[in-house]
């Protein structure tokens, strides 16, 4: 069917260029450190005679790593303003910018014999996957059948898997993480944004946003129409038409307006609770114990990159299993089996690495553990977290909700970034027990006061949270389309 086809080729003109963009400039950074900090050092010797100490280099590309946070935080901060003054399908469009500036400043930083112009693409970088990592989710949630709603929004975490991995690939010595060519590696990232500003322009904007944010109900229409083709439309634009209807003459709220709102207190309770373990939780803090585990377990120094391509293989089939399951298994088990196995195996990991020299068959369990780790942060939390936002909030809280997310996202990377090395260093073998300890109240959180959110309309959700935590009212959600009957299609 044309429809459907339509529908996936918006879930991958936004995919490509949105979090894609994240997971792959995440790991093309990690093969050419040594290249990187060797040119940061000859630059410096070239402009003063004198060469770096270690610990300058050390904080140099400390600065150059940080940036792409920082870039991160900048773009969550802005993607709430352009998703309501642009549009989605504009903002992600409009967003390509910042990593064709990017890829210009790293591409010719060898040339220009400036270090300074990969810290500054870093952080355009950053901005770009912030301002995606945002953006995307709301735009393919805003756009799916509500049947489909977990799966089509959960395409984003596949995304910066499959990121992830090509990043792991391209940055392999064969291909462009050589010495020579690690200027092209960073300016790669130029590719998908190309991709993205073909593609996009084809697909339809989502209807929700032209309805209720526009009030423009003639390419409301029009977009359902080649989103869902001849199916029947009344139910889906009559539940449009009474949100529409109950937030009329109310504007986009901003972020600290959210946090003024008791109704919403519990919603953004398990936003701030589930945005900030996505980050907390240690599963990035794996890939960095990856290359040591990996060699311990007697693999040969040189092939060490391509079993760490596994790693993120694993988060791409997890994550891939979570798409196709969420909307049977519901949100809820996904993200409470996810943080309970991921709570299992950190301890797991801890013995492994304190018993890695007693005992001989300890590094095989800890490279065991390693992927275990991944594949249960895959299925459940690496995708749920960036769906419910949507699923939680209505049209006009949900720029805002997702600004808070993805501050919250992009400090905790910053964060756990800057102090995991400290971490490792006082805790050594039981570096994973703060981790630990994120992952258990998590799973208790969720288990005692999440409520399932699995093909429910906003005032059954809210219903939900009401139910659970006797929230006093719930003005903010609004009401069905089987309270609004003078509705007219």
């Amino acid at each position: 069917q044309l429809q459907s086809k339509i529908l996936i080729l918006t879930i991958c003109a936004a995919g490509i260029g949105g979090t894609f963009q994240y997971g792959y400039n995440i790991s093309i950074i990690n093969a050419p450190t040594s290249y990187i900090q060797t040119f940061m050092n000859k630059t410096w010797l070239e402009r003063t005679g004198v060469p770096l100490e270690s610990r300058d280099v050390l904080l140099l590309w400390s600065v150059t790593v940080s940036a792409y946070p920082l870039g991160g935080l900048t773009g969550a901060v802005v993607a709430g303003p352009m998703a309501i003054m642009l549009g989605r399908k504009m903002s992600l469009l409009l967003n390509n910018v910042f990593v064709i500036i990017a890829a210009g400043l790293s591409g010719s930083s060898r040339m220009a014999k400036s270090f300074e112009l990969i810290m500054l693409s870093r952080f355009f970088t950053g901005v770009n996957a912030g301002v995606s990592m945002n953006i995307q989710p709301m735009y393919l949630a805003e756009s799916a059948p509500k049947d489909l709603r977990g799966a089509v929004a959960l395409t984003s975490a596949s995304f910066t898997a499959l990121g992830l991995v090509l990043g792991q690939v391209v940055g392999l010595r064969e291909l462009l993480g050589g010495e020579e060519s690690w200027p092209i590696l960073l300016a790669s990232n130029v590719v998908p944004a190309l991709i993205q500003l073909m593609a996009l322009p084809w697909v339809p904007e989502s209807p929700r946003y032209l309805l209720i944010d526009r009030g423009d109900k003639e390419s409301c229409i029009s977009a359902l129409q080649k989103l869902r083709g001849n199916s029947d439309l009344s139910a889906e634009l009559e539940e449009m038409l009474a949100e529409q209807a109950a937030v009329k003459g109310q504007r986009p709220k901003n972020p600290w307006e959210l946090f003024q709102n008791p109704s919403l207190r519990w919603q953004l309770a398990g936003l701030v609770v589930l945005s900030s373990a996505m980050q907390l939780c240690g599963n990035d803090s794996m890939y960095f114990y990856a290359a040591y585990v990996f060699q311990e377990a007697g693999i040969p120094q040189d092939k060490i990159p391509y079993v760490v391509i596994g790693t993120g293989s694993c988060e791409l089939i997890a994550s891939v299993t979570c798409n196709i399951i969420i909307d049977y298994a519901g949100r809820r088990p996904l993200l409470l089996g996810g943080y309970i196995f991921m709570a299992g195996w950190a301890i797991v990991f801890m013995v492994a690495l304190s018993q890695q020299t007693q005992i001989s068959w300890m590094p095989y369990l800890s490279m065991a553990c390693i992927f275990a780790y991944i594949l249960s942060f895959g299925i459940g939390p690496a995708g749920v977290t960036g769906v419910l936002p949507t699923e939680v909030f209505d049209q006009m809280s949900r720029p805002a909700a997702y600004m808070i997310c993805g501050s919250l996202l992009w400090f905790n990377l910053f964060l756990v970034g800057t102090a995991f090395p400290f971490i490792v260093k006082s805790l050594a073998h039981f570096c994973y027990v703060p981790f630990l300890v994120v992952c258990v109240c998590t799973a208790l959180y969720v288990g005692f006061f999440l409520p399932e959110t699995k093909g429910k309309s906003f005032l059954e959700i809210s219903e939900e949270f009401k139910k659970n935590f006797k929230a006093q009212t719930h003005a903010a959600f609004y009401k069905g389309p089987e309270e609004i009957k003078s509705t007219i299609l």
